[in-house]
């Protein structure tokens, strides 16, 4: 009896943390897979387009409007890619978009930078309110300046030209700057300190110990602003007239004006995958650096 007992006593404890584990194991692996599900779904949903563009730039015109929809073409047309480049702009919108892109976002991550650093970090007199007032202009919208700048540029001289498209940005984004400054509130003081202390430059503080401190944020940012100039329709569309001058986005606009009258779907598909393909780019050259943000984001939050 006591032997019984005392078997039995010492196998209720035993047995109810094996099936507890055995419980939440399988309630984690019934929220993997849902999770996996729905993320699957997600990308599933994301990438469609991008592969119903790609195929339709390889599809003939009749198997565009074909029913039911074909997703891989019988016969790929990939001359439709070298009539992209002779009968429209494409090239010249891509020569500008780059300039412009590459242009502003150097510079302006550089600009960025050293004003973050600056409002983070060094003493100076009303640096405070001279953030609040930089914050003041993002709730500006750009219809209510469009005007006013326009004129201005014209009275320049610069309408038609990438110059208002680049000279405004490469002094600095706000938000870039809202962002580094409170990415770099969380370095100690202490660390800029003692540097000036051994007798380190600010420009040395900031070159070699405050640049590889925010290589993350500024690579995460810098790709953020990248697909932001890139596909900016609206600023080229006011200042550009010339086809020779507009950047890659209004060069497909006006295709698709001119050739979606003629049903030619695939040319249009064709000039947009191109125009996808930088981003796509940017994106796998700093994919590493994006992620280390994200990290380290939610580990200081």
């Amino acid at each position: 009896m006591t032997t019984t007992t005392l078997g039995s006593t010492t196998g209720t404890p035993s047995s109810a943390p094996t099936g507890a584990r055995l419980g939440r194991t399988a309630r984690s692996r019934l929220t993997d897979t849902i999770v996996w599900i729905v993320l699957a779904a997600g990308a599933v949903f994301m990438i469609a387009p991008l592969v119903w563009m790609l195929s339709t730039s390889l599809k003939t015109k009749l198997e565009v409007f074909a029913l039911p929809p074909v997703w891989i073409p019988e016969v790929p047309q990939w001359d439709t890619y070298v009539r992209m480049w002779t009968d429209s702009y494409v090239l010249d919108g891509i020569t500008n978009s780059l300039i412009v892109s590459l242009s502003v976002t150097v510079i302006g991550t550089f600009t960025c930078s050293l004003a973050a650093f600056a409002l983070a970090k060094m003493r100076m007199p009303f640096k405070n309110a001279i953030f609040i007032g930089l914050l003041t202009g993002i709730m500006i919208p750009f219809p209510t300046i469009m005007i006013p700048q326009f004129v201005m540029f014209s009275k320049i001289g610069w309408v038609d030209t990438l110059w208002p498209l680049i000279v405004p940005a490469i002094f600095g984004n706000i938000v870039m700057i809202f962002f580094l400054r409170q990415y770099l509130s969380s370095v100690p003081d202490s660390l800029v300190e003692a540097a000036k202390i051994d007798g380190a430059s600010y420009w040395q503080i900031f070159w070699r110990m405050i640049m590889p401190i925010i290589r993350p944020a500024v690579a995460a940012q810098f790709i953020l602003w990248f697909m932001a100039v890139w596909n900016d329709y609206l600023a080229p569309i006011l200042y550009l007239n010339t086809p020779e001058r507009q950047t890659l986005q209004v060069v497909i606009a006006n295709m698709n004006v001119q050739y979606a009258t003629q049903r030619d779907y695939p040319l249009i598909m064709a000039a947009s995958v191109v125009a996808v393909l930088p981003i796509l780019v940017v994106f796998l050259v700093f994919q590493r650096q994006i992620i280390e943000s994200v990290a380290l984001t939610g580990t200081k939050g």
